[in-house]
């Protein structure tokens, strides 16, 4: 072996030596790496484990165990303190919002929906029932109503709010038991008018036990009214009951709540006809029973045919007021049995005006609140009715109340006269023209009158006497004797 081939062979051996030594090297990084990774793989299958057995052992916060683990380690105080309770009752005062009694929002349409009157709160719809609201109830969420409304000219000043009794708004009264409350877009005076107002409210109370209210709050466009008409007055007292109506004046609290609300912003509303004929059987029996019109008719007056003329004075009164009545006497003297009555509604009394239509079979006046009175008379009475110039072309639906009005009631209407003669409007605008018409007074036609007048006394001798047939008939059949008018009791008596 030479000294040269040494070095070579030592070179050699190194340099394998030198491969062998890296492939080492990078067969223990990747071993290392490789139970690195293992390990930590481990590792985190192990937290995994011990994780899950961990919230399999403990509840969520929110759960129904955990809630009565919660429970049964912490007590709360059955009863809060005293100043808690002061607390959250001055919380729930300063919480109570007043909002305007007349919400402009809804003026080019105020008897629409909800109404400009408490337009926040949409109506109750009960059966046959005008909507209305009542407090508390489940949809004011028991809570009661308020109201801070003592102006009479501007409803925006007057406002409401709901309250829970026990968080009354500071400075509010209590008012106990049942308060009435009614908006009218018209008022209180007229009979029309009240009367449309007051009968969604004598409907109310004969549906609900006929129980009276302790108080009323009237109101025209929010505008705070404290009298209504003597008419009205009297007509409300015979329905209702409960002695004399009281209006409530809120102008002398800071702010009233009512234990109890009944509130009727739409007239007669949504009231069915059925319910509407109902009502108005009510009213006249109850009317006739408060003004003592309870009388026996003999069999002569029974089949007598009685004709009222309710005459007016001033707007829409005749122009030959007595040849009119000449007219229609001549008429019921050609008649066996007819008798003639001329009456004017502005110089009777309530129970006046009860007792003559309770004797009036045939009604005869000109279009005016007058003619309210005709649901006193005896069901299947006929009505006639007279209207100046003007209304058939400008008046609108409202010159057909006392046609609707006779039908909702049980009588019978027989059409309508109107003036075809008079001075012509000098405006252009419909609306003053109407103003023009609305209250002129009426002419007469002689020989249309008394045609006219013929053919209702024919028909109602007619009628009359079909009626005692079929009562001569029933009496036949039962020993006891019909009922005097007014002799039978009424709804809630």
């Amino acid at each position: 072996m030479t000294t040269s081939s040494i070095p070579q062979a030592e070179q050699n051996s190194k340099s394998v030596f030198a491969t062998q030594k890296s492939t080492s090297c990078c067969y223990s990084r990747s071993l290392y790496f490789i139970c690195a990774t293992i390990n930590l793989l481990l590792l985190i299958l192990l937290q995994i484990e011990v994780l899950t057995s961990t919230l399999s052992a403990c509840p969520w916060p929110f759960s129904d165990e955990a809630t009565l683990h919660h429970n049964e380690s912490i007590t709360p105080p059955l009863i809060a303190s005293a100043t808690d309770l002061d607390r959250a009752r001055s919380m729930l005062r300063d919480s109570i919002t007043f909002l305007p009694l007349k919400d402009l929002r809804f003026a080019k349409d105020p008897m629409s929906g909800h109404t400009w009157f408490m337009s926040s709160i949409n109506d109750t719809f009960a059966g046959d029932e005008a909507q209305h609201l009542y407090f508390p109830s489940e949809a004011s969420k028991g809570r009661l109503l308020c109201l801070s409304a003592s102006d009479a000219s501007d409803g925006t000043n007057n406002s409401y709010a709901l309250a829970w009794p026990e968080a009354l708004p500071h400075n509010a009264t209590l008012l106990a038991g049942l308060t009435f409350v009614s908006d009218t877009y018209y008022d209180y005076a007229n009979l029309w008018h009240s009367k449309s107002a007051v009968l969604p409210f004598v409907s109310w109370h004969q549906s609900n036990g006929c129980t009276a209210p302790e108080r009323w709050v009237l109101f025209h466009w929010g505008e705070l009214r404290t009298s209504m008409g003597s008419w009205v007055r009297n007509l409300t007292t015979a329905a209702i009951g409960g002695g004399e109506v009281k209006i409530e004046d809120l102008g002398r609290y800071g702010a009233a709540c009512f234990e109890k609300a009944v509130v009727f912003r739409h007239n007669e509303g949504a009231m069915t006809k059925e319910r509407k004929r109902e009502v108005y059987d009510m009213m006249r029996c109850r009317a006739r029973a408060y003004c003592r019109v309870n009388r026996e008719a003999g069999e002569e007056e029974e089949k007598a045919i009685r004709m009222t003329l309710l005459l007016r004075l001033g707007s829409r009164s005749f122009k030959d007021e007595g040849k009119v009545i000449e007219i229609f006497e001549r008429e019921c003297k050609k008649v066996d049995g007819c008798v003639i009555k001329v009456a004017w509604g502005n110089n009777m009394t309530f129970c006046d005006q009860v007792k003559l239509m309770s004797e009036t079979d045939i009604l005869v006046s000109p279009h005016g609140c007058q003619l309210t009175n005709l649901f006193l008379m005896d069901k299947n009475s006929s009505v006639m009715e007279f209207y100046p110039k003007g209304w058939r072309e400008l008046a609108g639906v409202g010159q057909y109340i006392y046609r609707w009005m006779s039908k909702w009631a049980g009588m019978q209407h027989k059409g309508a006269w109107r003036d075809p003669d008079g001075d012509n409007c000098p405006h252009t605008d419909k609306l003053e023209c109407f103003l023009f018409y609305k209250d002129k007074q009426i002419g007469h036609d002689e020989v249309y009158f008394a045609e006219w007048a013929t053919k209702v006394l024919g028909e109602v001798k007619k009628s009359k006497l079909s009626e005692a047939e079929a009562e001569a008939e029933a009496e036949a059949g039962r020993e006891s004797k019909r009922l005097p008018v007014g002799s039978s009791p009424c709804p809630c008596d």
